[in-house]
């Protein structure tokens, strides 16, 4: 029964933490402060507690206000609509041309609870810049999230769509984008002790005049409980990837994972194995690259929340012929303040190195070879909000961005400040 509790509120967590960006670009760094975002979770996520592993309660937890006017049979219907005003400068409109501009962004929504298992979101963005060197554009952002139980079964289904226009990390400018995401799920008690853990995920994105691809992948983990707040498991997964230019790929991974709740104050759950991808009908040597993931939950007093997080991975670049392998640190802590003030601070450190899928020969060997970019990112971000009568809120946000590029017209130095306000039922 211990077992059935904590991988119940594991699998809602993962569910919800996942589906809160659903709609956003996967692996796309945006320049620009996003604006709040209305978790996309089904009711029955709402009020599950949070997992064995979990100190902080799950972000969007007691969104189900007990009142909604809006209630017509087993159907919500839950409006909801945001403005934020960013100044922002250093941002690049092109590729070594940095510009400063204000930029004003409406987001109004709407989110409909299907019954207790499913809840499905559409919001688009209309976002508008000062600085005519840019374009105003509207993004979309569409997500639908579900999950059920079955005996000693848990399954969960996912769906995304995002476009957007605004400026990234990776492009250097204004990049038109879509990504379509799918995600299945399901785990099952096995004893007492052990659990599985499935997998199946499709993502595909497409860009404007840059590399289009798609990928299928699985990744599946047996969990074995050592004690009631130490868990470990060995996942074995792999996928393929298809691209426009340049050979398409397989990949195999082979991982471990350990989630230890060492005290009610503190968790760690750590990953980390190896990726092994081969490039068909090339004649290049694979490439093993390690991968990892780590986070650190620590409640030092009541309303202060300190989390630490860490990654590597391996993804498709947006540039035709390349990979990008990604290492990921980042620190946040939130803290509340005279009860009704939230402060949330985090700073952010990336690393992408742009790996040819080309092969080049030296003698008469092959050679999978590092292009001549590498980007270095620092992100330090800071966010002041309180609530907005019972449904909203607003805040004031400043963020710094520094971006050092091995390759001419991607490195700048830039800062924004802001102010948004939220409301929703």
């Amino acid at each position: 029964m211990k077992l059935k509790k904590q991988m119940s509120g594991r699998f809602w967590f993962f569910l919800g933490s996942g589906l809160l960006s659903a709609g956003s670009l996967a692996g796309v760094q945006s320049v620009i402060m996003s604006p709040p975002v209305t978790p996309v979770m089904p009711v029955d996520a709402q009020e599950q507690p949070p997992g064995a592993m979990d100190v902080f309660a799950p972000s969007g937890a007691g969104n189900n206000l007990p009142t909604q006017p809006f209630q017509y049979g087993p159907v919500t219907v839950r409006p909801h609509v945001s403005y934020q005003f960013l100044y922002g400068n250093g941002i690049q409109a092109a590729v070594a041309n940095q510009q400063d501009t204000a930029i004003q962004t409406i987001s109004p929504g709407i989110l409909l609870d299907l019954g207790r298992h499913w809840s499905l979101d559409y919001t688009p963005s209309f976002r508008f810049y000062s600085n005519n060197q840019f374009k105003d554009g509207i993004d979309h952002s569409l997500s639908l999230a579900g999950g059920t139980h079955y005996e000693d079964w848990t399954f969960g289904l996912s769906q995304s769509f995002a476009y957007s226009t605004a400026p990234t990390v990776e492009t250097g400018a204004q990049t038109e984008q879509q990504s379509f995401g799918t995600a299945l799920s399901a785990s099952r008690l096995l004893n007492d002790k052990m659990s599985v853990d499935f997998g199946l995920s499709q993502n595909f994105s497409y860009a404007e005049s840059l590399q289009n691809s798609r990928v299928w992948s699985t990744m599946d983990w047996l969990n074995y409980q050592f004690w009631p707040r130490l868990t470990a498991g060995i996942g074995a997964g792999g996928g393929y990837v298809s691209v426009d230019t340049g050979p398409d790929q397989t990949y195999e991974q082979l991982q471990a994972r350990v989630s230890w709740r060492a005290t009610d104050k503190v968790s760690f759950q750590i990953s980390g194995g190896g990726d092994d991808r081969q490039f068909a009908g090339s004649g290049q040597p694979d490439s093993i690259t390690p991968i990892f993931s780590a986070s650190i939950q620590y409640l030092p007093f009541k309303d202060t929340q300190i989390s630490v997080n860490a990654s590597r991975a391996v993804a498709p670049s947006l540039f035709q012929g390349a990979n990008t392998e990604t290492t990921s640190f980042g620190a946040n802590i939130n803290q509340r303040l005279f009860k009704k003030f939230s402060l949330n601070v985090g700073v952010a450190y990336n690393n992408s190195k742009y790996v040819e899928t080309e092969v080049i020969t030296i003698g008469s060997t092959p050679y999978l070879f590092v292009n001549n970019r590498t980007d270095d990112y620092y992100n330090f971000n800071a966010r002041l909000s309180h609530p907005l009568f019972r449904r909203g809120s607003w805040g004031i946000s400043y963020q710094y961005n520094d971006s050092q590029s091995s390759a001419a017209g991607f490195s700048y130095k830039g800062s924004q400040i802001g102010f948004d306000v939220s409301y929703s039922y």
